[in-house]
């Protein structure tokens, strides 16, 4: 048996154990680090520490507190709050008092945060704060389990109104004080609650964004948190000396998961999950390494792009130059690493990207704090030639694949060994078998025990002997790296018989055009394929000042001829290089960008077709009228 066999098979019953060992081993090593806003509102934030050992001090009491208001092991108590340290240590919390954790995102309207309370069963909510009080408040008569609500942030809050008793409403800081003195009575506690839990125990109920109908809650036991942490760690990505910053939304899978991986390998976690800080935070925190959604990173290329075009002429041309270059010099490099081993590339092609190393790249890495070793990308599919861009300029992407049914981390690209395009390869322990129609099967110790209340839904993905059936097409090469190629019920079928991967086209496009922020490719059972796309709204409204175009507004420019001259010169950029069935005969402009609160997109920045195919139904008929099949 293999080192690393021998770490996974060994680990413990659950990521609660994991944390005690982790404090046990490591209690004066730094742990967290968080910001503390200034108290002006104005100026840098402040950032604060956490050791292993004062984490665990918080995460005890946090758990006895949890313990002391009645919860029993497997009951959910859910947790409503956008990504900060506290989220990560009431979680701990949670799982140290053998609870389990329903995520719910803090975008979540009333009706379906009620939902999801409900259908778990939670009985405490942990609220980030008065507007997440607010909704359990509202729909209180619908939620009879719900014995109490604790509110991390209490700006704001007020306690005792009508109907409610003394504690059905406490903060987070008394939930503490209550455990810290239920500890004192009770010192072994905690121990003797983490010592109890057994692998199949429930850990984390994640609702999965439904694109139509209610979102189905992923019921994840404690073994696939624990066997997560132990095969992050034998990926050899990560070692104790790294930094992670984290900002990721914790209620997703693929936050939620990093979390696991970070106590097995000790690393220091800068925890924000401000977006609009990410760009201020990132020399502050210098990190070496980070999780991140496609979308982050083709932002920071169209606003490189964006700023090169800003800066005139000549500096647009040497960016246009230097992104050919870095492409380019991925590609090489790659492919010799593949062969050879060496990740070299010939003289001539290694002088060009010295100089554009000078004029472009090493601007951007240092953008990134200067530090990072690699990102790692998932939750949806990144262009490749934005991937290669980013190859090219030092900041490696390693492209990640899973689901929360799989426990988000199924595969990983591994280190030097990257190939843009690809997913990687599967983390130990996780079998992986491509059905006749192309669908990815996976099994192993991550994959899901149901959905929870739903044994129909679950049989319809989930075989007897454990392979589980993703609903996304791929294609294995020889050696072992998988590569996606649509979601399988996303595959569009022209009435002429083609079938064409959207999300392909769709990526292409991002690659091609500096301003797109969101674009829907649409071509089911038609004759031929049209496209909605949304623009950037900072990046086309800079590139309206240049244009007679100043002091529009977003609505306006993008109605502009100019603008739909512009946005028509890149798709035929994008054409030239598609097979006559795939490409983009019209398209439309949409007059705002896709967004969380319209429902069109994910947390995690997902498109949700179905969705904006219904809101903007008009468009696409519009597209299609006069042609044939209208």
């Amino acid at each position: 048996m293999s080192d690393t066999q021998t770490l996974i098979e060994n680990r413990p019953p659950s990521v609660a154990g994991l944390f005690l060992e982790r404090v046990a081993a490591t209690p004066d090593a730094e742990a967290y680090r968080y910001p503390v806003p200034a108290t002006s509102g104005e100026g840098p934030d402040a950032w604060k520490s956490l050791s292993w050992a004062q984490a665990a001090e918080r995460v005890f009491a946090i758990a006895a507190g949890l313990i002391e208001l009645g919860v029993q092991p497997e009951q959910r108590v859910a947790l409503a709050s956008a990504t900060r340290v506290e989220w990560i240590l009431v979680d701990l919390g949670i799982l140290c008092a053998g609870a389990a954790t329903t995520t719910v995102y803090p975008q979540t309207n009333a009706d379906e945060s009620t939902f999801i309370l409900s259908d778990s069963g939670s009985r405490i909510l942990i609220a980030e704060d008065a507007a997440q009080l607010a909704k359990a408040r509202e729909k209180r008569a619908e939620l009879p389990e719900l014995t109490h609500v604790v509110v991390i942030d209490p700006a704001g809050v007020e306690t005792g109104q009508a109907g409610e008793t003394d504690d059905w409403v406490l903060t987070l800081a008394e939930l503490e004080q209550r455990g810290a003195a239920y500890l004192e009575k009770n010192p072994d506690l905690i121990k003797e609650r983490v010592a109890s839990i057994t692998r199949d125990q429930l850990a984390t109920i994640i609702y999965t964004s439904g694109t139509t109908g209610r979102p189905k809650g992923v019921r994840l036991p404690q073994d696939n948190w624990s066997y997560m942490a132990k095969a992050i760690s034998a990926t050899g990505l990560l070692g104790p000396e790294d930094v992670q910053y984290l900002w990721l939304p914790l209620a997703h899978v693929f936050g939620k998961v990093l979390t696991s991986g970070q106590i097995e390998v000790g690393h220091v976690t800068a925890v924000d999950g401000r977006v609009d800080k990410i760009i201020e935070n990132l020399p502050v925190v210098q990190p070496t390494y980070m999780a991140a959604v496609p979308r982050i990173f083709e932002k920071v290329y169209n606003g490189v792009a964006a700023k090169a075009r800003a800066g005139g002429g000549a500096k647009y041309k040497i960016f246009l130059w230097a992104a050919e270059v870095a492409r380019e010099y991925a590609k090489v490099t790659q492919d010799n690493f593949r062969r050879t081993g060496v990740a070299n590339a010939p003289f001539g092609l290694a002088a060009k990207h010295k100089v554009a190393d000078a004029l472009v790249y090493a601007k951007i890495r240092e953008a990134f704090g200067g530090k990072l070793r690699a990102c790692v990308s998932g939750s949806a599919a990144l262009a490749p030639e934005i991937g290669y861009f980013f190859a090219g300029a030092g900041i490696h992407i390693l492209e990640g694949y899973g689901l929360t049914e799989s426990s988000a981390a199924s595969f990983v690209n591994p280190g030097e060994a990257y190939r843009t395009g690809t997913v990687g390869k599967p983390l130990a322990g996780t079998e992986v078998r491509i059905a006749d129609d192309g669908e990815i099967l996976l099994r192993g110790p991550g994959i899901m025990e149901g959905y929870h209340g739903l044994p129909e839904k679950t049989a319809e993905v989930l075989e007897s002997d454990g392979w589980f059936h993703t609903g996304d097409i791929g294609e294995l090469s020889p050696d072992g790296y998988l590569r996606i190629t649509d979601r399988k019920k996303d595959l569009i079928k022209t009435s002429g018989g083609k079938y064409i991967a959207p999300a392909e086209v769709e990526g292409q496009f991002k690659a091609v055009c500096p301003y797109v922020s969101n674009i829907l490719v649409h071509g089911a059972d038609r004759n031929f394929c049209t496209a909605l796309i949304a623009l950037d709204e900072p990046s086309v409204l800079e590139w309206a000042k240049e244009n007679d175009l100043a002091g529009k507004s977003y609505a306006e420019v993008v109605a502009a001829p100019a603008t739909l001259a512009l946005i028509e010169g890149y798709v035929k950029e994008l054409n030239e290089g598609l097979q006559r069935w795939q490409t983009i005969k019209k398209f439309r402009l949409l007059p705002r960008d896709l967004d969380i609160e319209h429902g069109e997109i994910t947390p995690s920045l997902k498109l949700k077709r179905p969705v904006v195919e219904r809101e903007y139904k008009h468009l696409i008929d519009e597209m299609y009228a006069g042609s044939r099949e209208a």
